[in-house]
């Protein structure tokens, strides 16, 4: 099994962010992502439709057979991470245990804000995972919904005055609460940090899931023997269901090169228990 991919799904373009700190952490790794690019964005959906989504998800990449699955949408991480463990026989990580755990590491004076999708924040599921990782210690923790962050992302506006006239609406409640630690919780976030970090301030320190993620994905594989070790060159594919030449584009730019493989796909009704 060493040598099978690994594999991450995201509602769309924000799970690259993982992918490109698992390929620089893990550079002999073959990866297959899944962007659900005709249903994103997740964090407006409810409970039931956002399991639904990332069954059907994870049942694509364990059909494609990969080794373990990322899973790189802070929403469905909140929302299904008790279903996927019970649905797949496949390792599986998500996105938010190892950003609640690094925020809960790096904090000085114990203010942690978290920005995410609004179904994330209604969870509290950041909430109760920074408060189990600092154990005894007292943190108080302000949430922050920031729902137009993914569309942007997702048009490709990562910079423009918008961006930055929204991000200030977002953050200004967060500045004012002398928040020391910012955890971008969710895997679009990151393609913004250079607004939110000059909109925060520069004092403020940036948790980025992606590259919490990308550690933990390594310890994971390493835990279980999982790791590649055949000397075969690390392939990357890609799977969207919809809207492919826009992901494609961004994707470029993300990763800063060349897609080698992207394939439009169709994941409804991929979902385990049905075919059993």
């Amino acid at each position: 099994m060493n040598s099978l991919p690994i594999g991450i799904f995201d509602s769309g373009v924000g799970g690259l962010t993982v992918l490109r700190a698992v390929r620089k952490r893990l550079p002999d790794e073959s990866v297959i992502y899944l962007g659900d690019t005709a249903r994103v964005p997740y964090g407006t959906k409810s409970r039931a439709t956002i399991e639904r989504y990332a069954v059907e998800d994870a049942a694509f990449l364990v059909d494609k057979g990969v080794k373990m699955i990322v899973v790189a949408c802070n929403t469905a991480s909140a929302m299904s991470r008790e279903r996927l463990r019970q649905e797949f026989n496949v390792p599986l990580l998500s996105v938010l245990g190892p950003g609640a755990r690094m925020a809960a590491r790096v904090t000085r004076a114990d203010r942690i804000g978290v920005i995410a999708t609004e179904a994330t924040i209604e969870s509290g599921a950041y909430e109760r995972a920074i408060g189990e990782s600092c154990g005894e210690r007292r943190v108080e923790i302000f949430s922050r919904a920031c729902p137009l962050f993914v569309p942007i992302v997702e048009e490709g506006e990562t910079d423009s005055e918008i961006t930055r006239l929204i991000a200030e609406q977002y953050l200004a409640p967060l500045r004012e609460q002398k928040i020391d630690t910012l955890l971008l919780g969710c895997t679009h976030y990151p393609l913004l940090k250079r607004v939110i970090g000059e909109t925060i301030g520069a004092k403020v320190i940036l948790v980025d899931s992606a590259e919490a993620t990308a550690g933990e994905t390594a310890a994971l594989l390493e835990r279980e023997g999982l790791i590649n070790q055949t000397g075969e060159e690390a392939s990357y594919q890609f799977y969207v269901t919809d809207a492919a030449k826009r992901f494609h584009r961004i994707a470029e730019r993300i990763l800063g090169e060349p897609l080698e493989h992207l394939e439009a796909v169709e994941v409804w009704g991929h979902d385990r228990l049905e075919r059993d």
